[in-house]
């Protein structure tokens, strides 16, 4: 009792608002986390699920699936799609956060509107978008016939170079906001005084933008890429809504082969085993992106 009595007088009593959290992310992260790693170096289906039996076979799950010409399309796939992604994401969101980064009176509300898009649930997004790219009726086929640019409709999400069009382009509409708000705040964090400063000097805006802009903007831009990275790459319901990884797995990303092989195919451990070479990949850019940020901080010390 003397030692219970003991931490409560040295101001721990936050540890306990905090224990609800840790809780939390022990059962519904943590645990999941775990049991699919270990799920990936056993043998599960549905032929063995309902008996219990999960046989350790270690590496041969990974081994399968370095021979499976579909899981390294879904790699390649999804470096595309997120690559393509981030760069269309944070030039435009860049854009768009110098612009409304300038004082006028309207700026503050079309940029509330502007955040809907990232506010809008993603399976509602993939659906619309879906309508939007259907090749009959969809507004974009009709937009485009409309003003004469195309004579014949395109096949949006059947063909299979321009499924992954597709389902870049919602997917950066979806981003934008993401981007745009966080550059915002980064560029009002900049003292206006540095440009004041510079347009003194004889800078112009260009001259303003690399020399002063970009060096102070440096922590935020890593930041924001390696979160527009983490988020993007794990993309799920959007592609799976829009194409379900076709045609003919066009559009497979890893998350989407994931998902099929464990509840299409019935491959418990070989979905697993996927998801996990994904997980790992995004821990090492989290790695990565300490490593940078701290050699950054260093430097500038």
């Amino acid at each position: 009792m003397s030692r219970i009595k003991a931490f409560f007088r040295h101001d721990n009593v936050g540890l306990l608002f905090a224990l609800p959290a840790v809780v939390y992310m022990l059962v519904f992260v943590g645990y999941p986390i775990v049991h699919n790693i270990v799920l990936g170096f056993q043998d599960v289906d549905v032929m063995n699920f309902l008996h219990g039996q999960k046989h350790f076979i270690g590496l041969a799950n990974y081994t399968t699936l370095l021979h499976d010409e579909v899981f390294i399309k879904s790699i390649l796939n999804t470096f595309v799609f997120t690559i393509s992604c981030l760069v269309f994401q944070f030039l435009i969101g860049f854009a768009l956060a110098l612009f409304f980064n300038l004082k006028f009176s309207i700026a503050k509300p079309v940029r509330g509107i502007l955040m809907m898009p990232w506010m809008i649930p993603m399976t509602v997004t993939a659906l619309m978008f879906k309508f939007m790219f259907s090749t009959k009726v969809g507004v974009v086929n009709n937009f485009l016939t409309g003003f004469g640019i195309i004579s014949n409709n395109i096949e949006w999400l059947t063909d299979q170079k321009m499924a992954m069009v597709s389902v870049i382009i919602a997917n950066i509409w979806i981003g934008i906001p993401f981007n745009m708000i966080l550059i915002s705040t980064g560029l009002t964090s900049i003292p206006g005084e540095l440009y004041e400063s510079a347009s003194i000097d004889g800078a112009n805006a260009v001259q303003q933008f690399f020399r002063i802009t970009l060096p102070l903007m440096r922590s935020t831009i890593e930041s924001i890429l390696v979160l527009g990275f983490i988020y993007t790459f794990k993309v799920f319901d959007l592609v799976y809504v829009m194409t379900s990884g076709g045609p003919v797995n066009a559009t497979q990303l890893m998350s989407t082969y994931s998902y099929k092989l464990s509840f299409d195919n019935f491959l418990y451990s070989k979905g697993s085993a996927v998801a996990n070479v994904l997980l790992v990949i995004l821990l090492l850019v989290g790695i990565l992106y300490l490593k940078v940020t701290s050699g950054g901080e260093d430097i500038y010390e």
